[in-house]
């Protein structure tokens, strides 16, 4: 189980690699589709995995992973600073498709919706 100060860290981490994707100039970065969906630390917070997904799919998610990986040495020295922590913890980035999934399964969903509100007229 996930102590409180791993999952505030946990947090903190996902606002700031939000908002550090959107500054990085990578083309296989594109920021107004990604979306870092998790973020698990060790108990030791010295690594962390971080889940992408993207609106465009599981292999736009993998292309842009690529790139973060390849700027992880930036990133971890801003998480560092920002944060004003002594050691930033190793990043791993993992491509994730649930978003996508999610939006299909309420899309799935929706034309339950709408009879059950017919129903009740």
């Amino acid at each position: 189980m996930a102590s409180f100060k791993s999952s505030r860290m946990a947090e903190d981490i996902k606002r700031e690699i939000t908002a550090l994707i959107r500054e990085l100039k990578d083309p296989r970065i594109t920021a107004t589709l990604l979306t870092v969906v998790r973020v698990e630390l060790t108990a030791d917070l010295s690594y962390g995995k971080i889940h992408i997904s993207s609106m465009d799919g599981l292999e736009q998610a993998k292309i842009a992973v690529q790139g973060l990986q390849s700027a992880s040495g930036y990133i971890r020295r801003e998480l560092g600073n920002r944060l004003h922590i002594r050691k930033a913890p190793e990043l791993k980035f993992l491509a994730d498709d649930s978003v996508v999934r999610s939006i299909e399964m309420f899309a799935k969903l929706k034309p339950t919706e709408t009879e059950a509100q017919e129903d009740e007229n």
